[in-house]
């Protein structure tokens, strides 16, 4: 890391407080949750990729009588 990340990531309150290990593996551990989220994201996106007709067929009747509560 470049000293001018290091400065800014020393800088936060919490990172002094907890330290710059602590910092460092709870980013890891956010950024591999959001790429985790993004690819099963990914996953259901390509699943249904195409079938939205289908879908909304099956459930066009469960739509067409829903009541929705006045505004």
């Amino acid at each position: 890391m470049d000293a001018e990340l290091l400065r800014r990531i020393d800088a936060d309150p919490e990172v002094r407080q907890r330290g710059r290990s602590v910092f460092v593996r709870s980013a890891i551990e956010l950024y591999l949750r959001a790429r985790q989220r993004r690819e099963i994201d990914e996953q259901i996106e390509n699943a249904y990729a195409g079938h939205a007709d289908e879908l909304l067929d099956e459930v066009r009747d469960l739509v067409n009588v829903q009541e929705w509560p006045p505004e």
